[in-house]
C-alpha cells in the first residue's frame, strides 16, 4: 500500500513536505486495538491524504526496543533483549502492514542509527550545560540481587493515589515520577519490598526550560487546547529535572568515559527516534534529512497516556539542541474500552490486531474505528454489537449498495460500457454539484485531523447518491437512463479515491473495478471531484466488496472475551 518518493525533483516540488510519526510500540507484545485507535490509524489516514494531495510525506515509525519492560519479559522468555525484540519487530512490522498502515519506514530504536544519534544530542545538551550528575537513592531487591529501575517496581501513584503502578509514571493520571517518589512500592518480580541504594546518575535540567516551553504552548495555534492547558497548569506547578540514568545493560550507552556500565532511559532516545528514523529514510534517497525536517509540517500521534513525555521532554530536549524543530500537531487520543471496560492485558479484557484481523477484513477495523474516533482525548467505545450495526448499515447498505447498484446496473445492461450524458435535469445538476464539492468538504476535515467528520462527510454524499439513483429509476429505462448511469459511474470513481485513506485494499480493488489503470494509491485527491469516466469507458465485471457481519459473528466474540477474562 505504501507509495515511496523519489528524490528526483522533491527540491523544486510546489508541494508541501510533511513528517509524520506514530508514537512507537513497545517491543514486548502484540499489537492491540487501543494503539490502533489512538495512533497507527489516525496517523495512517492523514499520510494517505497528504500523498493523495500531492505533500511529499514521510511516515516513520520503530518498535521501542530499549528499557525495563523489555528487560523483564525476555528475562521471562529465557531470551536475550536482541533477540526478544527482534521478533517482536517482526511481528509488529506484519500486523502493520496486514492493517495497512504505510509507514515509510518502520525501524528499531536499538538501531546503529538511533543509537548514534542519541549519544550525539546527549553529548552537545552535556556540552551546553543542561546534563548534570548526582547521587541518587534507587530500590535494590536483595531477595533478586539486582537494582529495580522504572517497570521492576510498582506502587501507589503518589498522586492520584491509583495502585499497581510503574515507578516511572502513572498510567491513570498521566504524571511522571522521580525515583523513589512511588508510595507502597514492591519488586515487580517477587513482590517484596526493596532497600535503598545509592547510585550515580545523569539528570536533564528539564526545569530552566519552563519558560521557553510556556512560550511555545501559548503561541502554537496547532495543538490541542484541552491538551495545552492542563500541561501549561503542570509548568505552573514548577517542572523537576529528569533522572534520564538506568542502571541496566540494555540501552544505549551513556557516552562519557566515567559513565561506563550506564545507558540512557529509554524514554530518552525512543523519540528521538522519530528523527534519526526520518533522517535514515531521506539519506537512503540521497536527500538532505535535517533540511527535509526543519522545513516539514511535524505531526506525532500519540495517546494521552504519553502527553508529558511530548509536551515536556521531547520539546525541551530539542530547545536544548537547538537543530530540529518542534512538532506542529501532536494529535492526542484518548484510550478504548472495550464492551464498557478499559482495555487490560492483564485482565486479558482486550482484542489484539493480529486475533481481530484473522476474523474480519482489515477495512472493517479501519472503517469502524475511524467513524467512532473524535479528535480528543475523549475514552473511545469499542462494542461488538456497534461494530456490527456500522459495518452492515452505513459501510454496506450505504456506501457499498450504490457503489454495486451503479457497476452491475452499467455491466448488464449497458454492456460494461459507460453511457453518454445527455440532458441535464435539475437534480442531474444538483448530483453533478455534489461530486464536485466533495473532495474539498471531505478534505478539510480530514486536513484538520477531524478524521471522524471527514469520514461522516464521505458517508453523507454515499446518502445522497442513493437517494439520487433511486428518484431516476434507471430501470425504466427512459432518456434520462444514461445520464444518471454517466454521473453514478463518476461518483464511484469519487468513492475510489475519497476511501483511500480509510479503506485502501477497498478502494484499489474499486478501481480496478473501475478499470481506470494505475493504481488508486497513485492518484490526485482533488480528481475526486473531477468527473473522469469518460462516455463509452468499459468496466470490468463488477463483484461485491464488502460482505455482511453475522449475528452468530459477534456473539462468539462475545462469549469468547467472557471466557478469557475469567479463566
Amino acid at each position: 500500500m505504501n507509495t515511496p518518493f523519489n528524490a528526483v525533483g522533491w527540491e523544486v516540488s510546489r508541494f508541501g513536505k510533511v513528517v509524520i510519526t506514530a508514537g512507537l510500540p513497545y517491543a514486548d507484545g502484540e499489537i492491540h486495538l487501543g494503539g490502533i485507535t489512538s495512533t497507527y490509524l489516525p496517523a495512517d489516514i492523514l499520510a494517505r491524504f497528504f500523498r493523495l494531495k500531492g505533500d511529499k510525506v514521510v511516515f516513520a515509525c520503530a518498535t521501542d526496543d530499549f528499557g525495563t519492560p523489555i528487560l523483564i519479559q525476555a528475562e521471562k522468555e529465557r531470551k536475550s533483549p536482541e533477540a526478544f525484540v527482534a521478533h517482536w519487530y517482526k511481528a509488529d512490522k506484519k500486523d502493520f502492514d496486514n492493517l495497512g498502515i504505510s509507514f515509510d519506514i518502520f525501524h528499531q530504536t536499538s538501531s546503529n542509527e538511533n543509537i548514534q544519534f542519541t549519544q550525539n544530542i546527549f553529548k552537545k545538551l552535556h556540552e551546553k550545560g543542561f546534563i548534570f550528575n548526582q547521587l541518587v537513592s534507587q530500590p535494590y531487591c536483595e531477595k533478586c540481587r539486582k537494582v529495580l529501575p522504572d517497570r521492576y517496581v510498582k506502587g501507589t501513584c503518589p498522586h492520584c493515589k491509583a495502585t499497581d503502578q510503574y515507578s516511572d509514571g502513572c498510567e491513570e493520571c498521566g504524571k511522571v515520577f522521580q525515583p523513589g517518589e512511588i508510595k507502597d512500592s514492591h519488586c515487580a518480580l517477587c513482590g517484596s519490598k526493596p532497600v535503598s541504594n545509592q547510585s550515580e546518575h545523569y539528570f536533564f535540567k528539564l526545569s530552566q526550560f519552563s519558560d521557553a516551553l510556556k512560550k511555545w504552548l501559548i503561541e502554537s495555534k496547532s495543538l490541542q487546547p484541552e491538551v495545552k492547558n492542563y500541561v501549561l497548569d503542570w509548568i505552573s506547578t514548577g517542572l523537576e529535572d529528569w533522572d534520564i540514568t538506568r542502571d541496566i545493560t540494555w540501552g544505549v550507552p551513556i557516552p562519557l568515559d566515567e559513565a561506563k556500565g550506564k545507558v540512557l532511559y529509554n524514554w530518552f532516545d525512543n523519540h528521538l527516534c522519530y528523527i534519526s528514523t526520518t533522517l535514515k529514510h531521506l539519506s537512503d534517497k540521497g536527500i538532505d534529512g535535517k533540511a527535509f525536517w526543519n522545513s516539514s509540517r511535524i505531526y506525532h500521534f500519540i495517546g494521552k497516556d504519553i502527553v508529558y513525555h511530548h509536551y515536556l521532554f521531547l520539546p525541551a530536549m530539542r530547545l536544548g539542541a537547538k537543530e530540529f524543530k518542534l512538532p506542529d500537531f501532536i494529535p492526542t487520543r484518548g484510550h478504548m474500552q472495550l464492551q464498557g471496560m478499559k482495555f487490560s492485558k492483564s485482565r486479558r479484557w482486550y482484542v489484539s490486531l493480529r486475533e481481530f484481523l484473522n476474523l474480519f477484513p482489515a477495512d472493517y477495523l479501519r472503517y469502524y474505528l475511524a467513524a467512532i474516533t473524535p479528535y480528543s482525548q475523549s475514552d473511545v467505545k469499542f462494542e461488538w454489537e456497534d461494530f456490527q450495526s456500522r459495518i452492515n448499515n452505513e459501510l454496506i447498505a450505504n456506501i457499498g449498495n450504490f457503489i454495486h447498484r451503479t457497476l452491475t446496473f452499467i455491466w448488464s445492461n449497458c454492456s460494461g460500457d459507460v453511457p453518454e450524458a445527455r440532458n441535464y435535469e435539475k437534480l442531474d445538476v444538483q448530483f453533478k454539484g455534489e461530486i464536485e464539492t466533495i473532495a474539498n468538504n471531505a478534505g478539510e476535515e480530514i486536513e484538520r485531523i477531524e478524521l471522524n467528520r471527514g469520514l461522516k462527510k464521505i458517508l453523507e454524499f454515499s446518502s445522497f447518491c442513493n437517494q439520487y439513483f433511486q428518484r431516476k429509476e434507471p430501470w425504466t429505462k427512459t432518456e434520462d437512463t444514461s445520464t444518471c448511469l454517466y454521473l453514478c459511474a463518476n461518483a464511484v470513481r469519487s468513492f475510489a479515491i475519497l476511501l483511500e485513506p480509510y479503506l485502501p485494499f477497498s478502494a484499489e480493488i474499486l478501481w480496478q473495478q473501475l478499470n481506470l489503470g494505475g493504481s488508486i494509491h497513485q492518484q490526485n485527491w482533488d480528481s475526486a471531484s473531477i468527473l473522469n469516466v469518460r462516455s463509452g469507458h468499459r468496466i470490468n465485471k463488477p463483484r461485491i466488496l464488502f460482505r455482511r457481519i453475522e449475528s452468530e459473528e459477534i456473539k462468539r466474540e462475545k462469549e469468547k472475551l467472557q471466557r478469557l477474562s475469567v479463566d
